[in-house]
């Protein structure tokens, strides 16, 4: 019988085979209804959970639009959005896409028939700002549905949009996959029987029919064989408790005769071996103290392929592997300490701070003292002189008190000729001097240094060159003065922490020079100190991030005519890149400013101008490299406190009152620079004289730890003091809002606004005659006598000649003439044309082209000021200026 079920015969019911049969059969058939039910769960939760995404991805995309927003607002909601949210819909794969007012009427719905009605549920969350997903049950169907606010610009809930999936729906999906899910679960039975009929006509053929009372008796006679080997054998319960152990095994750990049944912790075994058998993991080759033998022990658990759970172990005498363990274990300690010097060595770009950590990682573990001696290029940021004789600084010790005979920290550190040090610095290797008492170590250290090392207990020492990229960086020393001394083995190990250390400081180093030549571009590119002008006092503070440079900017230009544009930027981004934009948007600003245009203008001029170096490629990868950038520009005019003011994206201005009050400048926000075409808005204003403007940047308002809205409140209340300059305004603003460690530049620019005196002021309206010029002409010369400028009448007499007759012969009515006693001496005259003169070299034989040549002789500057009603041309002598 047992030969037929071994060629093929279907094993009985009574064999061991064919009761495993049964049993594997009926655990497939539960598993495959389990996994069945659970397929359908799952299948069931995905199909919810995939809706949820779904709506809400439409519901954000369409509240998020702009136009959303707008179309709410306008006279016919339901003719603007009814197209956007059929689409939306049929391109997100859902069942409905409405739009609510804040009552819950629909603007939009799939069934014409529901648009005006009231959609059913609670909208309080959506109204609060907060956008959800739910399972709706209700009219008109039950859904997975989305509900996400629509926001203005000012973040007012004005909408609502609901999206979602219809119930029905996925089941109808759920029941098209049902039998597909069938069909797989009978195949896997199918599969499964026809596994486990293989197996049990395998396990038949192996134990050739055997029986239970048969594989019994088997057992019995591999009992006496497992007692007779000579090789331990223990197996633990999941209990903890001895279930097995040969003869071999009860020699070896002096077992007790009822050691069987009794639990490891009480059968007082060595505590490594009885740590292993109480633990879970596996060990291969382990060797263990038996007291007077070691024990090679492989420990392996039981029960993960079904078998009952517990361990097996094995043991071996192997008492001639003492010293190899001692060498193993002294070579896994080298391991560990390489391994803990790759996670604690170069935690920062700071050539100090790693130079401590390499110290911190060697003592004690592998020497008594460390020190670290690095190059003064290295600590700069410089790269090391080739040839040079070094200099080297003591960054760090370890290990000893001040007191004892190595140098201190911070002092110089003198390489003399032919020894250790000067061996290590010029080989990449380490250097090793085992015994400091011998003559060739004392010649190697310097005989008067050894003296001193050896009264304070050293005896041995590796020197270590800190080797880089080709570029020596210092050298480390580790010093023994213990029982034992250092050997040829541990060379590798103090190589291997050098070259970890080695390898980051010269990263600190590189960084160090790259930083230094940031913030040196940056800080050239940067005003080092404010223009001279009488129509603004201003005050600013710079403050650069922790880590690299940014692109923040300020600046005051005097402009003709007793004005001053006040500008504060932000370039997008960090380092060389953003610097440079910098310096390129703060010439340009200056180059426009020249051309007296309006702020809307210039904030044009300069959109186009980032438009056109985002398209530049950058010359290391080829890519474009995205610029962009927020500003500020504001022009004032001291003459009448007018003041225009144009920001593109970048935060508003804040205005202090002379009586205290603090306002935040409604100036229109538009796009940042780059962003687009849109136009630019100006905003216009009068400022009382000592009013105070505050322009900043981003990060003094924003960090990690403090929200803008908190910040520019914060702002104002600092800035809310009457009777406070400039500079101490800009001192008071960086001690209320200046974070511990800034990770943006601060730029603020605080302006306190003057008004030139009307007895400064005086102007003339002039008939378009030409007979004319001369009674204005003389006006003014009484008035430069009536200011004490006689020692530059003649001058303004012979420009306002040339100026006015130019006016009237040319230009249109009315001619007005201005002048202007400030710092600097200001002839303006202006007229109805915005034709503007320019200056010309006369021939020989001409009589005309030589009146605006000899005024570009005479004033310090001149130019044309454009105006709605025309243009000014004005010129500009300084006050002690003689003809």
């Amino acid at each position: 019988m047992r030969r037929r079920a071994r060629h093929g015969r279907w094993p009985g019911l009574r064999t061991v085979a064919g009761q495993v049969f049964i049993l594997q059969w009926v655990i497939v058939v539960l598993l495959v209804l389990a996994a069945m039910a659970v397929l359908v769960w799952q299948t069931h939760s995905a199909q919810i959970s995939s809706a949820r995404q779904r709506t809400m991805a439409a519901a954000v995309s369409l509240a998020d639009s702009p136009s959303t927003a707008v179309a709410l607002r306008s006279a016919s909601p339901s003719a603007a959005l009814q197209p956007v949210a059929q689409q939306i819909g049929r391109a997100a794969g859902v069942d409905f896409v409405a739009v609510l007012n804040t009552r819950g009427f629909r603007y939009t719905d799939p069934r014409p028939d529901l648009i005006g009605k009231r959609a059913t549920g609670d909208f309080s969350r959506a109204l609060a700002g907060i956008s959800y997903t739910e399972l709706f049950h209700g009219a008109p169907t039950d859904a997975v549905r989305a509900v996400v606010p629509v926001k203005d610009r000012s973040q007012r809930v004005v909408g609502i949009v609901t999206t979602g999936v219809e119930l029905s729906t996925l089941r109808t999906t759920l029941y098209r996959a049902l039998p597909w899910m069938v069909a797989g679960a009978v195949g896997a039975l199918l599969l499964a029987t026809a596994a486990a009929a293989w197996v049990s006509r395998r396990l038949s053929a192996q134990t050739h029919g055997l029986g239970p009372s048969e594989v019994t008796r088997m057992y019995e006679h591999h009992d006496a064989v497992l007692h007779a080997v000579r090789e331990g054998v223990i197996v633990v319960d999941s209990e903890q408790r001895l279930t097995l152990a040969n003869d071999e095994a009860r020699r070896l750990l002096k077992l007790p005769g009822d050691a069987e049944g009794r639990r490891i912790a009480d059968l007082n075994l060595p505590p490594r071996t009885e740590e292993m058998l109480r633990s879970g993991r596996s060990s291969s080759d382990e060797i263990h103290d038996g007291g007077d033998r070691l024990l090679a022990v492989n420990h392996r658990p039981t029960g993960r392929g079904g078998g009952p759970a517990g361990s097996v172990t094995t043991l071996r005498d192997t008492t001639e592997l003492r010293d190899l363990t001692g060498r193993a274990e002294a070579a896994a300690r080298r391991l560990q300490l390489v391994y803990d010097a790759g996670m604690r060595i170069g935690t920062s770009l700071d050539a100090e701070r790693t130079a401590t950590e390499l110290a911190e990682v060697a003592v004690p573990r592998f020497a008594d003292v460390a020190t670290v001696d690095l190059l003064d290029a290295a600590l700069t940021g410089q790269e090391p002189p080739p040839g040079a004789s070094p200099a080297m600084r003591r960054v760090t010790i370890k290990g000893v008190p001040e007191s004892q005979a190595l140098q201190p920290m911070g002092a110089q550190v003198t390489v003399e000729p032919a020894t250790s040090q000067a061996q290590g610095l010029a080989g990449p290797r380490a250097v090793l001097v085992s015994d400091l008492a011998t003559t060739a170590g004392r010649q190697a250290i310097a005989p008067e240094h050894a003296d001193r090392l050896l009264r304070a207990g050293f005896h041995s020492v590796i020197q270590v060159p800190l080797h880089a990229r080709g570029t020596v960086l210092g050298l480390v020393n580790f010093w023994r003065r213990g029982p034992q001394r250092f050997e040829r083995d541990d060379l590798s190990t103090a190589e291997e922490l050098a070259a970890r250390a080695a390898v980051s400081i010269d990263n600190a180093r590189r960084y160090a020079r790259e930083h230094t030549l940031a913030v040196s571009l940056q800080r050239s590119l940067l005003p080092g100190e404010l223009p001279q002008q009488d129509a603004v006092d201003a005050a600013f503070r710079y403050l650069p991030a922790q880590a690299g440079v940014g692109g923040d900017w300020f600046d005051v230009i005097p402009l003709p005519g007793a004005r001053v544009a006040l500008v504060v930027g932000d370039v997008v981004g960090h380092g060389f890149h953003a610097a440079a934009t910098m310096g390129r948007l703060r010439t340009a600003i200056h180059n426009f400013s020249a051309l007296e245009l309006d702020p809307d203008e210039i904030l044009a001029c300069l959109d186009q101008l980032v438009s056109r170096l985002d398209q530049e490629p950058a010359p290391d990868n080829g890519a474009a490299a995205v610029t962009g950038a927020t500003l500020l520009y504001t022009v004032y005019d001291s003459t009448t406190g007018h003041c225009e003011m144009a920001r593109a994206g970048h935060v508003p201005p804040v205005l202090v009152r002379p009586d205290g009050g603090v306002e935040m400048l409604d100036v229109p926000a538009n796009l940042p620079l780059g962003l687009g075409s849109a136009p630019y808005e100006t905003h216009t204003m009068t400022l009382e004289p000592g009013s105070r403007l505050v322009l900043y940047t981003d990060g003094l308002v924003e960090n990690r730890e403090l929200d803008i809205n908190d910040g520019l409140d914060r702002l104002q209340h600092a800035l809310g003091h009457t009777g406070r300059s400039s500079d101490q305004t800009c001192t008071d603003v960086l001690e209320a809002l200046l974070p511990e460690q800034p990770l943006d530049d601060i730029a603020l620019l605080v302006a306190t606004t003057r008004t030139l005196d009307p007895d400064r002021i005086a102007q003339w309206d002039v008939p378009a005659d030409p007979a004319a010029v001369a009674p204005v002409r003389a006006e003014c010369v009484r008035r430069l006598h009536q200011w004490g400028l006689e020692e530059i009448a003649f001058t303004v007499e012979l420009i306002l000649s040339e100026l006015i007759t130019n006016a009237v012969r040319y230009g249109t009515p009315p001619i007005t003439v201005r002048l202007l006693h400030d710092e600097i001496f200001t002839c303006e005259v202006s007229d109805a044309s915005s034709t503007a003169p320019h200056v010309r070299r006369a021939g020989a034989f001409e009589e005309g082209g030589r009146g605006l040549f000899m005024v570009a002789q005479l004033a310090q500057r001149w130019g044309t000021r454009y105006t709605p009603q025309g243009k000014t041309i004005w010129t500009e002598l300084t006050i002690n200026h003689t003809t």
